[in-house]
């Protein structure tokens, strides 16, 4: 009995049968299961499916071969060859797969490709050459069959030994768990394999091949569903979005957001767990829930189940408000048809809280085509914020800086101005702070901004005392996020000197900080560039909360009384002294004292009276372009 014979005595179809049985049980998985339909997991099914094929044509194989007399001898090399075809294929596909979750740049990722295919060729040819010529697996005219020269173990070591080398030579990219995790399924493989070959077995051949799939289906594409909600995560809503893109598909979106459970480890008590999936399963029949955060959740269903939107939207509404009456849990809900460019930026949530900041507690909002096109206008403001962040161009022409003049009470001249910030974008032109400078602050985008005015503003300060103009200084606002930086005080100093301008042209307005930690800071950072000659502003004085005791420790050139103050002061005789008195007692101790918001000639006399030294407000100019600046100061000469 020769040892083909020998091998397929030992056979048993179970291994293929568990292979096949295996991969429908992954396919269903897949199905049901909240997986990114892209690349990776079309890739993964098609190893899947060649798993499938394989072992079907391994059972098929071996049922030909034990009987070579009744089968034409061509099936059983035609089979023989498929399985290997389909085997070392499923192998191929892994090469193929690894290029996106370890980042394999294009060149490199065509080397491997075009080293797999030429091996695959190789081993079809030899399959049908061997045959042919009679020194691989053939069968005589009286159907004795002889096995050869196998090269399927080398060709098996040489696809594993690339995968591994793959997953080595780019470790650092992967988490280190889910590297040995991987590695340690290809092991036992290896293991399996040696086993059944010492029992002179094949049974399990194609099982071992299934080994890996586990481990890439666990890392890399299991999306684990609350069972209470049947809620799934934010990478999976994002997964689902793209999906539906690529389907062309339209959806309704609800999002509740709940703040009070919007916090880590948080989870919505149980009966409003029960409650929304027995909201879910009863109105939407294809529903879906996505689980963003502790406290929001996000339903998606078919719009074809809408007949009609701005109805449903009306009743999700009543309901919810029917729910609060129960629960009395505060709640945000916004509810959105699909929209093309949300969905192709899978920018849902990023629209949906733009829109939550603008709603108040206990509301609903069903979304309108002119909130998508006021967030296509917030979303590129936030791009080019974003781009002018990573530039870091201190000369960026995005970024502009108009001024607004200071008069000079003792001189009765301008001389000083207060720097601000504007935009001017392609698509919008100018951006005026009170839009751009909340988003700068939100996406920690304002301390780039802060430098590009500061440089621009030093520049200019160079430019016009080149062309003779006396310029005793310009002031430029930062806030406590720029104060808290760690290179601040070196970052302005050396924007400062490398501009060529005395330290003292430059003044920095601050705003007085109620924070113990960001008091000392803003202290310590005052003293620190204060010996440099650099004059300090307290911006805002008269809002909010002052504490004198703080603002004493604090070596303030110029105190800038709130506009605030100077409305409060032409109310009655009673105000006008108390901010007066104000006034003087920061003048007696060596403070100037500048007023905001002058708008006329009565504001300009009284607050004259109650010891300005300087004087700000549309009286004198609205903001203008630092350039035109010419317009207020005077030459050197005749200063």
């Amino acid at each position: 009995m020769n040892e083909v014979t020998t091998i397929y005595e030992n056979y048993t179809a179970v291994g293929d049968i568990l292979v096949m049985a295996t991969v429908i049980v992954f396919v269903i998985l897949l199905k049901s299961a909240y997986v990114n339909r892209g690349r990776e997991i079309r890739l993964f099914k098609g190893v899947l499916v060649l798993l499938f094929a394989a072992a079907a044509t391994d059972i098929f194989f071996y049922i030909v071969v034990s009987n070579p007399a009744v089968y034409p001898h061509i099936l059983i090399y035609i089979l023989r060859a498929l399985k290997h075809l389909l085997l070392f294929s499923s192998l191929f596909v892994y090469v193929l797969y690894m290029k996106d979750p370890l980042h394999i740049n294009e060149s490199l990722d065509i080397r491997y490709i075009v080293l797999s295919v030429c091996v695959l060729i190789f081993m079809a040819v030899y399959d049908i050459l061997g045959s042919v010529l009679k020194f691989g697996f053939y069968i005589e005219d009286d159907n004795i069959i002889h096995d050869g020269v196998n090269i399927f173990p080398y060709v098996y070591i040489f696809f594993v030994s690339l995968l591994l080398w793959m997953l080595f030579r780019y470790r650092d990219k992967i988490y280190k768990p889910v590297l040995w995790g991987i590695v340690s399924s290809c092991f036992v493989s290896f293991l399996v394999m040696f086993i059944q070959g010492m029992h002179n077995q094949s049974s399990f051949t194609i099982a071992t091949f299934l080994f890996p799939t586990y481990a890439v289906l666990y890392y890399l594409h299991a999306n684990p569903l609350d069972i209470e909600m049947g809620s799934a995560h934010e990478v999976e809503f994002e997964n689902h979005i793209a999906e539906i893109f690529a389907c062309k598909k339209e959806i309704l979106l609800v999002s509740l957001y709940m703040r009070e459970y919007d916090f880590p480890g948080n989870k919505l008590p149980k009966e409003l767990r029960d409650k929304v999936r027995d909201y879910n399963t009863k109105y939407f029949k294809s529903g879906k829930i996505f689980q963003i955060s502790g406290g929001r959740l996000i339903f998606v269903c078919d719009y074809k189940e809408i007949s009609d939107y701005n109805e449903v939207g009306k009743w999700i509404i009543k309901h919810l408000e029917e729910q609060y009456t129960i629960y009395k849990q505060d709640y945000k809900t916004v509810i959105t048809k699909s929209d093309e460019s949300l969905s192709e930026r899978n920018d849902y949530i990023s629209f949906i809280q733009y829109l939550e900041r603008r709603m108040p507690e206990n509301s609903a909002k069903l979304v309108t085509e002119k909130d998508i096109l006021a967030y296509y206008d917030h979303r590129y403001i936030v791009d080019e914020l974003a781009d002018i962040n990573e530039k870091k161009d201190i000369h960026d022409s995005r970024v502009i800086v108009f001024c607004q003049p200071v008069y000079n009470v003792t001189t009765g001249k301008f001389d000083t101005a207060e720097a601000l910030m504007r935009l001017k974008l392609e698509k919008t032109g100018m951006v005026f702070p009170d839009k751009f400078i909340p988003i700068a602050e939100a996406h920690n985008y304002i301390h780039m901004l802060s430098m590009i005015i500061l440089a621009k503003t030093c520049e200019q300060i160079k430019k016009l005392m080149e062309d003779g103009y006396y310029v005793r200084r310009i002031s430029v606002n930062f806030s406590m996020m720029d104060i808290r930086e760690e290179h601040f005080a070196f970052t302005v100093k050396q924007i400062i000197e490398d501009s060529g301008i005395e330290y003292d042209k430059i003044a920095i307005e601050i705003t007085e900080s109620q924070n113990e930690r960001d008091f000392m800071m803003v202290r310590d950072r005052i003293f620190e560039m204060r010996k440099s000659g650099i004059i300090f502003y307290l911006d805002d004085f008269g809002t909010g909360y002052s504490n004198f005791e703080r603002i004493m420790e604090l070596p303030f050139d110029i105190v800038k009384f709130d506009r605030s103050l100077v409305i409060a002061s032409g109310s009655d005789v009673k105000a006008e002294t108390m901010v007066s008195y104000l006034a003087h007692m920061f003048t007696d101790m060596n403070y100037s004292v500048l007023y905001e918001g002058i708008e006329n000639e009565e504001d300009e006399m009284r607050c004259t009276r109650m010891f300005a030294r300087y004087l700000q407000g549309y009286k004198y100019s609205k903001p203008i372009p630092i350039e035109n600046l010419t317009e207020f100061f005077e030459k050197v000469h005749d200063y």
